[in-house]
């Protein structure tokens, strides 16, 4: 999923057209505001960033996700002026990954989502996550709950590993199966009530960990990292 923040609607919805008629998911965004909503539930691949913005500009909304710990590992492409040198240096000051100068090309656009997402480095290559008394080794696929080892099945150990990977971001039971059981599992929702509940048991009292979001989900508590 890439997300498209830009006031603009019409280049926006272009942005979004071309972005989906070349394979990509894509979901556009008015201002900060909106944006900052969503991102609650759901965590994109890459996020394209215009500076000038109503309200909270570009600039502000990249510090803000590259202050959080939630959030700073997702890709930021930001979209600048023409002859806005200033702009530029600091987005990429400020951990943009790449910058595209307005007006740009659509198919520039869809050449530098691809490599920028080439390059980014996997969340997963943090061989070792910790949150409260919970620390996961993913390259010995390995959990330890207030220092006791547990044994997970692996749909235990991935929903885990994901929930870790990223602390405070609500994941919807279908986002949880399309993740851990596929695209195209044909299963129901309730799978994911059923493993979540037997990974809450052998987690003991780190199961608290494990927040239910009701109506929409679960999450991975973010204190403590």
């Amino acid at each position: 999923m890439i997300f498209c923040v830009e006031d603009d609607a019409s280049i926006r919805d272009i942005e979004i057209y071309t972005l989906q008629s070349t394979g990509f998911e894509a979901e556009g965004f008015a201002n900060g505001m909106a944006f900052f909503e969503v991102l609650k539930t759901k965590k994109p691949e890459l996020v394209i960033l215009d500076v000038m913005l109503p309200g909270e500009d570009g600039v502000t909304i990249l510090k803000k996700l590259k202050a959080n710990s939630a959030t700073n590992n997702i890709p930021v492409i930001m979209a600048t002026a023409k002859g806005a040198e200033y702009d530029k240096i600091m987005s990429l000051d400020l951990g943009a990954d790449d910058y595209l100068v307005k007006p740009f090309g659509m198919m520039e656009m869809v050449s530098r989502v691809r490599a920028v997402l080439r390059r980014a480095v996997p969340k997963q290559e943090t061989h070792i996550l910790k949150i409260g008394g919970l620390i996961m080794n993913i390259n010995e696929h390995t959990v330890i709950a207030n220092g006791e080892r547990i044994v997970l099945t692996l749909k235990e150990f991935e929903l885990l590993r994901l929930f870790m990977s990223y602390p405070g971001i609500v994941f919807t039971r279908d986002q949880l199966l399309a993740d851990i059981w596929g695209m195209d599992y044909a299963g129901e929702t309730r799978t994911v009530d059923v493993h979540v509940r037997t990974l809450r048991t052998k987690l003991g009292g780190c199961r608290e960990l494990i927040e239910t979001v009701r109506g929409v989900g679960y999450k991975m508590e973010a204190q403590g990292i």
